[in-house]
């Protein structure tokens, strides 16, 4: 019984829940800002150190260090790939292109991430602009190649060697799951204020209207007259 009272309630004032929502949707596709594309780059690399000329009291296993040394420079340039001294040698490569590029460094900064998994590095770029981004990218590759001596000194100019297994692809980026999910959780807010401010409307109404509010009263009900059907298939109310 209590299931169709509130069932009654919200059919009395769906009105009220039908129009917040249908406000809702409007005022949210009217503020909502135009999303602007973006793309990403990704690009995987390695490290390779070449190691050193053996001599005749070099023991067979002394390789093994120069591997363990790459699995250390990796994790090194997971970082050195983020960081600002990087971030202005692709800055300054990107100026001195053909036509030139003037992309601040910071912003180049803040578009780069980077993944390291064993001994290979994921660099993604996230940009607006796809040939702008491919610039970006190949200067990045460039200044990994040919400044990895100044970064990491102690290996000298010859020792490091960086080795792209996966040239630069340009993607588009689709919505992230925040903003696919923005306008249903808007929406199904405003369902839950609409039924919530029938109940209450509903609350603050003192008027008769049924036997049950009369019989609340202590008074007993002798008769009823029927309400007057909506529509011929309706079921006629009591």
């Amino acid at each position: 019984m209590e299931l169709r009272r509130y069932w009654q309630i919200i059919w009395k004032r769906w009105w009220i829940v039908i129009g917040l929502v249908l406000l809702t949707g409007v005022v949210s596709a009217l503020a909502m800002p135009a999303r602007q594309p973006m793309y990403q780059a990704r690009l995987r690399v390695t490290v390779g150190i070449k190691p050193e000329e053996r001599g005749p009291t070099t023991y067979t296993y002394d390789r093994y260090y120069t591997w363990l040394t790459s699995e250390y420079l990796i994790d090194s340039f997971s970082e050195l790939v983020k960081s600002q001294a990087f971030a202005d040698d692709v800055s300054a490569r990107l100026a001195g292109a053909n036509p030139p590029i003037h992309v601040p460094a910071g912003a180049i900064q803040g578009a780069t991430v980077s993944e390291q998994l064993h001994r290979i590095l994921t660099i993604t770029i996230t940009w607006p602009n796809p040939e702008e981004l491919r610039a970006i990218a190949d200067a990045a590759v460039r200044a990994l190649r040919e400044e990895n001596a100044k970064y990491f000194a102690q290996l000298g100019t010859e020792r490091a060697d960086i080795y792209v297994i996966d040239a630069p692809t340009i993607s588009p980026v689709g919505p992230g799951l925040r903003e696919r999910l923005d306008l249903p959780i808007r929406l199904f807010l405003a369902l839950v204020a609409g039924v919530a401010l029938a109940f209450l409307l509903d609350y603050l109404d003192l008027s008769v209207r049924g036997k049950e509010d009369v019989e609340a009263m202590g008074l007993a009900v002798l008769g009823q007259i029927p309400a007057r059907r909506r529509f011929p298939w309706g079921r006629q109310r009591m």
